[in-house]
């Protein structure tokens, strides 16, 4: 196998395979409303020919600059918050050694992530974690005022400054950000920081194919050519109209669902190393598709860890679910179940077997078992964790979601919901400008209004 695979047909027990081919016209327009720019969101779609259009000296540029900070820290931190460190965390985590942080440095610097949340108590344990550390940073935001970003670049720009000096630590931090406005392109006018632009049309969902993931996968020693060829591979593929657009088909799958009344996906692994795939793909359609009162809601599991907590609700529960499952073809390496003579755990039928055959048999006994308890399954192959394969797999997604929202009826490529928190807590932090609305919630607050 060359490249990732999609299988829909044990949907067919819920949709028919001619339910899904008569939306085939729908979704072959939403297809044309993608790669035309016809659409609602239109502004946001330099993503579609990332893979394709990225000048080489653009990545030879990235690779140059991860290796000054391979050459120079232990540590790398990428600040980011959504899709400004997800995408990079999910091809990381998917290529590393599950034990990685255990153990002694292989020549490349671990990658940790800040920013993503507003923790107490995990910045204080990575500001102290850093302290006798050499460590970079990699700070991503379009305007440089996004709260979680900002405040945990203040604290580790501050610590690396008082660490380094003020002009050694301008070399340890490249900035991703807007190409001219905003306050992280000015700081780093300013300070001399190493840049890399967000473009103005490629959102931070759609962005891991941009400078944004792509940098901090090369810090963290990964191919990013082979990343990139990867997805240029399926933006090749999923540009053409019909059965055998791999995007096409699960849009078209998901939506002859969700108008059956599926209204939940579960996207469903069998490798821990994919867990942050999952949360990124959760944001990129939970984020795309959540608006106007629509969509399907994404959801996860790891198994077969979780058939041992959530798997009795997808087998017995409320019959609104179906389920998408990533099958890994191919393991890097092998263990086999050895023989016990006293067999007191009555394992013996498995002496000689791989795990993963074992772990291949649990999948398929899971997708039986579940189809039969009335939630359909689409299986998606890879072939391996490669750089390849999930180049694949992320521009996969990424075009099926666009083709997706547009069938669903919504602009695909805004989040106008996400404003609504930042709001509430500007109001009730006080911050300038807000005086009205943290009167107002001053006063909801008291049980004045």
């Amino acid at each position: 196998m060359s490249k990732i695979d999609i299988n829909v047909s044990a949907v067919y027990n819920t949709v028919s395979a001619d339910q899904i081919k008569a939306l085939a016209p729908e979704a072959e327009k939403a297809l044309e409303t993608v790669d035309k720019g016809t659409g609602a969101g239109n502004d946001f779609l330099g993503w579609v020919n990332l893979p394709s259009a990225t000048p080489a000296a653009l990545l030879e540029d990235i690779e140059a600059a991860a290796a000054v900070l391979r050459g120079s820290c232990e540590y790398v931190v990428c600040i980011g918050i959504g899709g400004s460190y997800l995408g990079a965390k999910a091809v990381i985590e998917a290529l590393s050694d599950s034990f990685a942080a255990y153990k002694s440095a292989d020549g490349n610097p671990k990658v940790i992530f800040a920013g993503q949340n507003i923790g107490e108590d995990y910045m204080f344990e990575l500001m102290n974690l850093l302290a006798d550390k050499k460590f970079g940073i990699i700070v991503i935001s379009k305007s440089g005022t996004t709260t979680e970003p900002a405040i945990a670049f203040r604290l580790l720009k501050d610590q690396l400054e008082k660490k380094e000096g003020k002009e050694k630590a301008s070399k340890l931090i490249v900035a991703i950000t807007d190409a001219k406005r905003g306050a992280l392109r000015q700081l780093a006018t300013e300070e001399g920081y190493k840049t890399f632009v967000i473009d103005d049309n490629v959102g931070g969902r759609f962005s891991v194919l941009s400078p944004v993931g792509l940098l901090p996968i090369a810090v963290a020693g990964y191919d990013i050519q082979a990343l990139m060829a990867g997805a240029a591979e399926m933006e090749k593929i999923t540009a053409v109209p019909g059965e055998n657009n791999p995007a096409q088909l699960y849009a078209q799958t998901r939506n002859a669902l969700y108008r059956a009344g599926k209204k939940t996906e579960i996207l469903a692994n069998y490798c821990p190393k994919l867990h942050y795939f999952a949360e990124w793909w959760k944001q990129l359609y939970g984020e795309s598709e959540g608006k106007d009162g629509k969509g399907i809601f994404p959801a996860s599991v790891d198994l077969t860890t979780d058939l041992h907590s959530m798997g009795q609700w997808i087998q017995d529960g409320e019959r609104t679910i179906f389920e998408t499952v990533l099958s890994l073809e191919a393991q890097d390496h092998e263990v086999l179940v050895p023989m016990d003579n006293a067999n007191l755990d009555g394992l013996n039928f498995l002496a000689g077997k791989r795990i993963d055959q074992v772990n291949k048999m649990a999948e398929l006994g899971t997708r039986i078992a579940h189809v039969d308890g009335g939630v359909p399954n689409m299986v998606i192959t890879l072939p391996a964790l490669r750089e390849k394969y999930l180049g694949q797999l992320i521009y996969f997604f990424e075009k099926a979601c666009g083709i997706s929202g547009y069938m669903l009826g919504v602009n695909p490529f805004n989040q106008p919901g996400v404003e609504a928190y930042k709001k509430n807590m500007f109001a009730l932090l006080e911050k300038p400008g807000y005086e009205k609305e943290t009167a107002a919630m001053k006063a909801r607050l008291s049980g004045e209004a």
